[in-house]
């Protein structure tokens, strides 16, 4: 049967663990230059409906040492800028390639795109998930804290996309997780309700950042305004307003704790310099783990093996 990565609420922990497992696989093999051609004569069909420096460059260079070929294909050109039905796209597209990866606003033009498709369909961010950033995330705080299960895990800022996927990725890999947002910016209900249904790690949703960072094993953070959202620019710096990543904030999580931030970063903003530059190792490892860990999604679905 056909499968996708949609959002990290469809994937189990053990789902999660294997594909950690793939991705360290992977980055072994490019690090020693190791043959990886695993989705040779494969092409993935890339739709960007979103604009992107990180998920563009991962995917297509991805492939390519995959053994595979990425096809990108912008909205505005493509049929789908001129009001072509996702799922008549959906359908096309399976006869012509092995995969599809797609940035997009809503999170059910993902879904239908995977209904119709007969190809796997990949979630390369919407507006409510961004499970691929999320599983770099994981794969980075794996490789420098050894570990996942046990851990504390906080995040700062918007409950967007970002807060959605780490509040399940986290939860779901056994760690305790923190949100901090302002009064009606929180997480999606789906995602909150989610978290009450789980027994072995704690969730808090707190409305200050020194609650949620005291004693977190990883701090994280992103942007005030996501994409589509510059118009909100002026109105979310005064929502977020001490909601910054700071070196005081800093000294109320656990002494080494590491920090993420999925970038683009606005110093000054969500993060101070110092804080960035202080943890610019971790944060560019997770940067890279997107290449990993999407290497290891598309070999799931797009190869032999299934997820």
């Amino acid at each position: 049967m056909k499968k996708d990565l949609l959002k990290l609420l469809d994937l189990t922990r053990e789902d999660i663990t294997k594909i950690l497992n793939v991705a360290d696989q992977m980055k072994y093999n490019q690090k020693h230059g190791l043959s990886h051609a695993y989705l040779a004569g494969k092409t993935l069909a890339m739709i960007f409906e979103k604009n992107s420096t990180r998920t563009r460059v991962s995917f297509e260079t991805g492939m390519f040492q995959l053994g595979g070929h990425a096809l990108f294909l912008s909205g505005k050109e493509s049929q789908i800028g001129r009001g072509e039905p996702i799922e008549d796209t959906a359908r096309v597209l399976s006869r012509y390639c092995d995969g599809i990866m797609i940035r997009t606003f809503g999170q059910e033009e993902v879904e239908k795109l995977a209904q119709y498709s007969s190809i796997p369909v990949i979630n390369g961010l919407t507006d409510f998930a961004h499970p691929c950033q999320v599983l770099a995330d994981l794969m980075t705080i794996r490789e420098h804290m050894t570990r996942l299960e046990g851990l504390k895990l906080c995040f700062i800022g918007d409950g967007n996309n970002m807060a959605n996927s780490l509040i399940v990725g986290g939860l779901k890999c056994g760690m305790d997780v923190s949100v901090a947002c302002p009064e009606g910016y929180d997480p999606d209900q789906k995602v909150l309700d989610f978290a009450k249904t789980v027994t072995d790690c704690k969730f808090q949703l707190c409305r200050t950042p020194a609650e949620a960072a005291a004693d977190a094993d990883v701090v994280i953070t992103d942007v005030w305004a996501s994409m589509g959202q510059e118009g909100e620019k002026a109105k979310r710096e005064l929502a977020f307003a001490g909601y910054q990543v700071n070196d005081e904030l800093m000294k109320l999580a656990h002494p080494g704790a590491m920090v993420q931030h999925c970038l683009p970063a606005h110093r000054g903003e969500e993060i101070t310099a110092q804080v960035f530059e202080a943890h610019a190792n971790e944060i560019f490892d997770e940067a890279e783990n997107r290449l990993h860990a999407q290497k290891a999604v598309m070999y799931l679905l797009m190869g032999e093996e299934e997820l």
